[in-house]
This record gives structure tokens, C-alpha cells and sequence, in this order.
């Protein structure tokens, strides 16, 4: 899959896309089919709200069929691959769960803060693909992205340890509020099925889910394989250390798979 001129202009400008339909309804809830199973799992991967609702699962891929598959899918890594210019590895690989009712705050932040603070990661040229895998609607606590923040680099943070479950190097207000002024705030909506591809210095956040709608998203997170990260303080299943370039999949290699509880 290539993106068009425009889609590449729009990214680069606004900092994000979004792809409307990418995957087909039937595609979207083969892998939502997963959820149930991955999240009743006793493991490191699986991140708890304080709640003790599902805040995140980490790298499905590396012990779900499924997952597996998604993580090389090509309509997924090739755009990666074409906005990164070059081949790209697996930096990342959750899925982050917005129970109704219970899914928590996400708070201001951007990634690159995150991987370059932590895991060591030279430059701000990784990038993620994220897929709906519910409808997400302006109530079950949508991304919000400040447009055009991408542009001011990486903006100094602070280690939010307990604000949720999850730390997180987060922005101020004041910086959030002057942001906010110049570019304003959005929240890509769309059906299960639906690509939000976004930069990784991209300001963005999202409200608690106080819906009855779960709003679930899985993250591919594909970084330039010349930019691989140099600390290893995280776990290996939330930034990962095989750098191997990613080979894609057939376009219909989730075909075959049932849409059961896994």
C-alpha cells in the first residue's frame, strides 16, 4: 500500500492521517476477537488500570496468531516504510484498552519524550500506526492531538509516576495551553477498521472513558532500523531490542481466521 502525495503533505503538515476503512469490519473484529482471552491472561504484558480494568497489553504479537500477522501486515508497515524512508523494525506493539466506563486518562504527552528518555531511542524518527478496533466516537475518550506541535521538536517533560497506573513523561499546562493556542485540539473519530498514523513528537492525550462503549486501539510502532534504541532499562516486551527489518505479509493474510473468542 502507498500513500498518495497528499496523505505524505498532510502528515508532514498536520502531523497525522487518517485512514478511513483501512481494514474492512470483518478484518476489525477478527482481531478485536483476541481481546477477550489476551485480557484475562496472568502476565507481564498486561498492564491494569487502578481500577484493575485492562490499561494496555504489550508486544500480542510475540504469542498471538493473530497479532503475529497484524504486526506485518503490509498495510500497516508499508506506509511506516514510506514516511520513514527506509526499512523499519518493531519498536512497540500494544493494545490499549479504553473499558466503558472505567478507561482511564491518558495525559498530555508526546512519545518521542517517552522513547528517548527511557529506551534511549537517538531521534524522533519512529512513528505509529494505530488501528480502531471499536468505533471511536466523542464519547468513549478519543485521542486528542494538538496539530502541528510536531513541529517544535521534543518539548522538555516532566516523569508523571502517579497520575495512572502507566509512568509517562507528560507536558505542563502552560506549555499545553500556549500549544493549544496556536494549533488548536482534534479528535479523529471513525469506525472499527479505521488507521490513525501519527508523529511521534505530536502533543496528544486522551480524556477517561466514562461511555458504555469501549473505545480499544492496537499500536504498531515501527522505528527507522538506523535508529535503533541504545538503553535498555524498560522490558524487552515494552521496547523491544530485535532490530531485524520487518518482512510484510500477503494484503489478505488475516483471511481464514474466525471472528470466535480466541
Amino acid at each position: 500500500m502507498k500513500l498518495t502525495q497528499e496523505q505524505i503533505e498532510a502528515y508532514e503538515t498536520d502531523g497525522y492521517i487518517l485512514l478511513e476503512g483501512l481494514f474492512s469490519p470483518d478484518e476489525a473484529a477478527v482481531m478485536k476477537s483476541r481481546l477477550p482471552r489476551l485480557f484475562k491472561l496472568d502476565r507481564d504484558e498486561v498492564i491494569k488500570e487502578k481500577s484493575g480494568a485492562v490499561r494496555t497489553v504489550f508486544a500480542a504479537h510475540t504469542f498471538d496468531e493473530v497479532f503475529a500477522r497484524v504486526a506485518r501486515h503490509p498495510r500497516l508497515i508499508d506506509p511506516a516504510r514510506q514516511l520513514l524512508g527506509s526499512d523499519v523494525y518493531m519498536h512497540q506493539f500494544k493494545v490499549n484498552a479504553k473499558a466503558a466506563f472505567n478507561g482511564d486518562v491518558w495525559q498530555w504527552h508526546q512519545d518521542f519524550g517517552t522513547w528517548h528518555e527511557d529506551d534511549g531511542m537517538p531521534e524522533a524518527r519512529a512513528m505509529n500506526v494505530a488501528v480502531f478496533l471499536d468505533e471511536v466516537n466523542e464519547f468513549n475518550g478519543p485521542l486528542m492531538f494538538i496539530p502541528r506541535s510536531h513541529k517544535r521538536g521534543r518539548i522538555e517533560a516532566s516523569h508523571d509516576r502517579s497520575t495512572t497506573s502507566y509512568p509517562l513523561w507528560t507536558l505542563d499546562n502552560a506549555k499545553v495551553a500556549e500549544l493549544v493556542a496556536e494549533g488548536g485540539i482534534v479528535a479523529p473519530k471513525g469506525r472499527a477498521g479505521t488507521v490513525l498514523i501519527f508523529q511521534s513528537t505530536l502533543v496528544h492525550a486522551s480524556s477517561p472513558n466514562l461511555s458504555p462503549w469501549d473505545r480499544n486501539t492496537l499500536y504498531v510502532t515501527t522505528n527507522s532500523v538506523d535508529n535503533a534504541i541504545t538503553r535498555f532499562k524498560r522490558p524487552d516486551f515494552i521496547a523491544h531490542r530485535d532490530f531485524t527489518p520487518i518482512e510484510t505479509l500477503d494484503d489478505h493474510c488475516l483471511a481464514g481466521f474466525d471472528q470466535a473468542v480466541a
